[in-house]
Parts: C-alpha cells; structure tokens; sequence
C-alpha cells in the first residue's frame, strides 16, 4: 500500500489491531503507548512522535518500507 499521508498509517495501523482482535486500550498498552496517542494516531492526526510511531508499528508487526524515485521528470534521459 502506498501511504501518502497520516491517515494512510493510521488506517493500517487500526486494520492490523483489529486483525489481532486487540482493543485499542490493549494494543496502547502492549505498545507502550497512551490510549489518546494511538486513537490519534489511527485517526490520522499528524504528529512529530516518529519515534512512538514507529514503536507501534514495531509492536503490531507492520513493516514499513521506503522506495525511491528520481527527482526527473518523467521522459527525461539521464
């Protein structure tokens, strides 16, 4: 899945607890996280919280992966 903004994170975050048939004060829990940060979280509200969000991505069991593209434009030899 490409995720472009927050919301995408917090909805794969949200899909993959409810996979795990976890509550969400279950999974804030067991992610070390508060109850409000992962409802944030999962409800797309951006947060400068890298590393809390990559904690919980960790504990649920996502990966998450990063490739790159050229700054040319389309069509353009190198």
């Amino acid at each position: 899945m490409k995720i472009s903004n927050a919301g995408d994170i917090g909805r794969i975050i949200k899909q993959k607890r409810k996979e795990d048939d976890l509550t969400l004060e279950q999974a804030a829990a067991v992610c070390g996280v508060s109850y409000v940060f992962l409802s944030s979280l999962e409800n797309g509200k951006e947060t400068v919280r890298l590393n809390k969000v990559l904690q919980v991505l960790h504990c649920l069991g996502i990966e998450l992966t990063a490739d790159t593209r050229s700054w040319g434009v389309s069509g353009e030899s190198k």
